[in-house]
Parts: structure tokens; sequence; C-alpha cells
């Protein structure tokens, strides 16, 4: 299955491992042109553009852009009662956790009279992406549909591609699952289409006002529309294919480490799993284990491409401290650690999007109902970004607030500043006041 890199004896500075790491490649450069004639066409004739380019990708029409308040009911009347129990309970439980993110507002004595206050403010509309694919994602619902919620967006708009065994409508889990948040704007459309058609809204056919923030993961076309149109929008990240990596020592559960690494493997052929480990017993351990599960897996050819993938690995390390110097270079998006005490260890790691801890926090429980978000940075950006959350969602505005007394007690060192910087007007603007 996996190839093995060993890097024992090797450097541990993060600049050297992360060329020697494993990663998917992704040509985004090349996909950013084709998908600027399709940005360009949904920007001129709107919601018509956006509906044909989806027939033409998605191989159907949806019988309307927006998707009925009806079909939406209708999809959560005919939903499994034990899927309808399952999303109310990870609902309740990511909203436990987000409502614990909120920002509070800050006001600050910077001398007397001078007081800067911070506010938290929410975006006013956003729209929030969810993938067809392979799979389905209701679970990608709750993920971006809850921290926007408690974040206090007024206005929140979703978008997910037309379905052609579902009637043109976006698969029906998705719509009850959308039902159950009370969110009741939804497009039957994706890809690129969709997010140019959320970034410049449309007056044809349906009347639809852009919003100022895009949110959610999806394929290489949406990431690309992502690129393409920030600075007219917000974006959460540019989301790359789905990673995992274990930190395991001997203590390691095998079966546990390879199911695990086969539960991302299962999202895309390009997805990645690698084992960080001072144990090459555990390799060994591993690669038998898997060669047991893995045929047994529903979507066993795909977990094998992504696992004999170039972005796959067993890598081996000189001891756990090695280890982490390793995971931190990588920056997961998904990190398990099995080791001895797995707790304490994990407190080391600085770069990851989520850590999940011991044999019992396997990231399919984060994918769907530990509380945290899944939405995660991927590529490595877990060094610089965090993952989804409330905080996504809201903006901080200062307001500064000066007397008069309290401008002219610094005015010379703002004065003295502009002049420094060749920008007279700036100093002018305060000594006028000062006259």
């Amino acid at each position: 299955m996996l190839s093995t890199l060993d890097l024992r004896g090797g450097s541990r500075r993060a600049v050297d491992l992360r060329d020697l790491l494993p990663r998917a490649e992704v040509d985004l450069d090349s996909v950013l042109e084709q998908v600027r004639p399709i940005v360009k066409d949904v920007r001129e004739r709107g919601a018509r553009a956006a509906q044909e380019w989806s027939e033409k990708f998605d191989g159907v029409r949806a019988p309307a852009l927006k998707v009925p308040n009806e079909i939406l009911l209708q999809a959560l009347l005919d939903l499994d009662p034990k899927i309808r129990a399952a999303l109310e309970e990870a609902i309740r439980r990511v909203r436990i956790v987000h409502e614990h993110q909120g920002r509070s507002e800050t006001r600050v004595q910077v001398a007397m009279g001078g007081i800067v206050t911070e506010r938290w403010v929410p975006v006013e509309r956003v729209a929030l992406y969810v993938p067809g694919g392979n799979a389905v994602y209701p679970s990608s619902v709750i993920m971006n549909v809850v921290p926007a919620q408690i974040a206090g967006v007024e206005s929140i708009a979703v978008v997910s591609p037309p379905q052609k065994e579902h009637g043109g409508w976006p698969h029906p889990t998705i719509l009850a699952a959308l039902a159950l948040l009370e969110i009741d704007e939804v497009y039957a459309v994706g890809g690129a289409q969709a997010i140019a058609l959320m970034a410049y809204g449309s007056t044809e056919e349906v009347v639809i006002e852009p919003v100022y923030l895009i949110t959610g993961p999806g394929n290489m076309w949406v990431t690309a529309a992502k690129r393409l149109l920030k600075g007219r929008i917000g974006i959460d990240s540019e989301a790359g294919p789905t990673e995992i990596a274990i930190l395991a020592d001997d203590s390691a559960n095998p079966d546990y480490v390879a199911a695990d690494l086969i539960s991302q493997a299962e999202h895309d052929v390009v997805a990645a799993s690698v084992l960080v480990t001072d144990s090459m017993e555990l390799v060994d351990q591993v690669r038998i284990s898997l060669a047991r599960q893995v045929p047994l897996t529903k979507h066993a050819d795909r977990i094998t491409q992504a696992l004999t993938g170039r972005q796959s690995a067993f890598v081996l390390v000189d001891d756990i401290d090695h280890g982490l110097a390793v995971v931190d270079a990588y920056a997961a998006e998904h990190l398990e650690i099995h080791t001895r005490d797995a707790a304490n260890i994990a407190r080391c790691v600085k770069n990851a999007g989520a850590i999940f801890i011991g044999d019992w926090s396997p990231v399919s429980l984060g994918d769907y109902a530990a509380g945290s978000n899944h939405v995660l940075p991927t590529g490595g950006c877990a060094c610089h970004s965090s993952g989804l959350s409330v905080q996504t969602f809201l903006r901080g505005l200062h307001y500064v607030e000066y007397n008069q007394a309290a401008l002219n007690e610094i005015a010379d060192t703002v004065i003295t500043l502009a002049n420094a910087e060749d920008l007279p007007g700036h100093a002018a603007a305060i000594e006028e006041r000062l006259k």
C-alpha cells in the first residue's frame, strides 16, 4: 500500500522537511484558465449562465435555480428518522462548541481622554458551499451553517450541485439538513459557476443579492473560482485534497491506525494518508492490517489509489521528538496522536488543523459529531491558518475617540512620524487642529 520514506538521521529543520514530505500535486493555475471564462459569463449573464454551466458539467438542469421551501420541507419529512436523529445530535454538539467562540467588545483607555474600542460585527451576507461529488455531505451543512448563525449573520445563502438522480435538486439529505437548520435560501448550482453567482449576484431570471464572504470546501474548480474572486469576496481558504497524518509509537494499535488511514483515503484518489512513526514494527503491522481491511471496504479501488499515490507514505523517524518536527513541518489538516502520554505529546504540536488524541478520538468523530469543525486548512496551510469557526464570520471594528486634550498631547508624535514618512498632508491634518 503506502510507500516508505526513511527520514532517520536526517534534518529536523522545517525548511528541509517541507520539501521532503509527501503532498498531492494540485495544479490550480491551469484550472484558473478554465474557470476564468465561466466566471466572466456568470458575471455578465447571471443566473441564466450559471444554470447553463451546471447543466453542462452536472448533466442536469434543476427545475428551478432556487430550491422551493416545499422541496426542503419534503426532504425533511422523507428523511430516515435515524439519520434525522444523528443530524440533530451533531447540530447540538457543534452548537455547544461554537457558542463559546464569540468575541466580546473591548474598550481601552490609551491616555486620559483617548479611547479605542473594538467591536465584533457579523458579516452581513454570506454564501455557504456544500459539495456533491463522491459522497453526500450533510455534515458540511452543519459545519458551515451553525457558526454563521451563532456569529449573527443576517443573510445566509447555500449553494449545492444539482443531482441527476434526484430530479435536478441537490441531494435530499443535504436539503433535509438545511431544513433542520431553518435555511430557506438554497440554490441548485455547484462548481465555479456557483461561486461566481454568489459573488456577483443576478438580475437575470432570479434576483440574487451578491454576498461578501463564501465558505465551504469544494473541488479544484470551486477552489480556483474562490482564488479568482478573492478580493471581491472574502473566502475561508483554498481547500485542497483532504489529509490525515498520524504520529505513533510502538504502543499504537495497528488496526486503529490502518482504519483511520483508510477513512481519509476514502474521500478521493488524491487524499493523503501519512503515518509518522519511530517503530518499523508498527509499520509492518499496519501494512498487514491495511491488506486485510482495504478489500473489505465499499470504495476499495478509490482507497487503494489514494494509499498508493505519492501523497501517502509511511514516514520513519528517529524518535517522537523527531516525529513532532515532521508533523509540524507537514501541518496536517487532521493529526492523530497514538503514543504513550498522547495528551502531553499533542500539546507539543504547533501546526495542525485539528488534533485527535488517543485511541478513542478518530478523525471520523471530528468529521461528524465531536462538536469541533471539520472545515480545516489543507496543503500545509495549518501553519498559518485556522479551521472554520464563529470568528470566520465576524469582523473587528475599531472605534477611535480622542478629546482635544488627548489629541494635543500626542500631536507632536503624529506630526514627527508623518513627516518622517514624507506625508506632510497627514501632519497638516493635525496641525490644523492645533491652531
